[in-house]
């Protein structure tokens, strides 16, 4: 006999009365089929607008940009392009390259005498301060003029031992006036003037300066105690020595308007830097004179002197 017989006590639902009938089952009913009754509302698919705006508030709308486009603030613009010139065209030539071929032949030709004058003086310094070797055996005159006067080497401002006196340059002069008379002049003191020139300028020039000091270091440098040349520059350092103080005394007018000079002396009045209050050394205060010999003035000089006055 099957347990789950009706009837059989063998296994009952839990819930089922003991020797009771089942309980009947109870089915959900299906929902009733409603007609389906049209919206009789009208839906509006447009949203709601706002009154179109009068045409003569509407603002122009620049050329070349269509409405509702963005613009770039000027500040942040990029480059512009010039007009004619298609962003793939090659930047226009600059500097020589822009010049007409004449003028490019010219400067062409400007720059490489700049450049071979810039080697020259290059390998003449070197070779003046290089140790004696052939070339300088046998172009040393060449050598020495081109650097000198104005392009000397020197190495005094590292010497162990700087100058310690105050030396003056100063000339005197024999001069013939207008009527046809000679006469000799004071002692300028040129040193004298030209720290004076300096002395209070806010913006002072030391080419007179300058210039008197090294003329006289190089004529010193060239010559012994007795005046006498000690090498071949002797004569040059002369010459120039005595160019530059003749046209300082045609600056000054030594002996009047109109005067001319004939002959002009040098001389150096030379004193020793007093020694620190703090320093032992004793030092000689009293000035030292050198006197140079008279020379005489050439028609070069004149010349020259002529010219530079006309200048000025």
């Amino acid at each position: 006999m099957d347990a789950y017989d009706e009837g059989s006590k063998g296994r009952q639902a839990p819930d089922a009365p003991p020797d009771g009938p089942a309980p009947a089952r109870r089915d959900t009913p299906a929902a009733p089929d409603i007609p389906s009754t049209p919206d009789t509302r009208e839906v509006s698919t447009a949203p709601d607008l706002p009154n179109a705006p009068d045409a003569s508030n509407v603002p122009n709308v620049p050329d070349g940009l269509t409405e509702g486009e963005p613009t770039v603030p000027a500040g942040l613009a990029g480059p512009t392009v010039p007009a004619g010139t298609a962003p793939g065209d090659p930047p226009a030539p600059t500097g020589i390259a822009a010049l007409s071929p004449g003028y490019q032949i010219a400067a062409a030709l400007a720059l490489a005498i700049v450049a071979v004058t810039a080697c020259v003086h290059l390998g003449m310094v070197f070779l003046h301060l290089a140790p004696s070797n052939t070339v300088t055996k046998q172009h040393g005159t060449a050598i020495e003029e081109w650097i000198y006067p104005e392009f000397e080497q020197n190495w005094k401002l590292f010497a162990p031992n700087p100058l310690q006196q105050n030396i003056a340059v100063q000339v005197r002069a024999q001069v013939r006036t207008p009527d046809g008379t000679s006469r000799e002049t004071g002692w300028y003191d040129l040193s004298a003037l030209d720290g004076a020139a300096i002395d209070g300028n806010l913006l002072p020039s030391h080419t007179d300066q300058n210039e008197l000091r090294r003329s006289w270091d190089f004529y010193v440098s060239s010559h012994d105690g007795e005046n006498r040349p000690s090498g071949m520059r002797g004569d040059l350092s002369e010459r120039y020595l005595r160019r530059v103080v003749v046209l300082r005394l045609d600056r000054l007018e030594a002996g009047g308007k109109d005067a001319v000079v004939e002959s002009v002396q040098v001389r150096s009045r030379t004193t020793n830097v007093a020694s620190p209050e703090w320093s032992q050394e004793q030092v000689s205060d009293k000035p030292v004179l050198r006197e140079l010999p008279w020379w005489s003035v050439p028609e070069g000089d004149r010349q020259q002197e002529t010219a530079e006055a006309s200048a000025r």
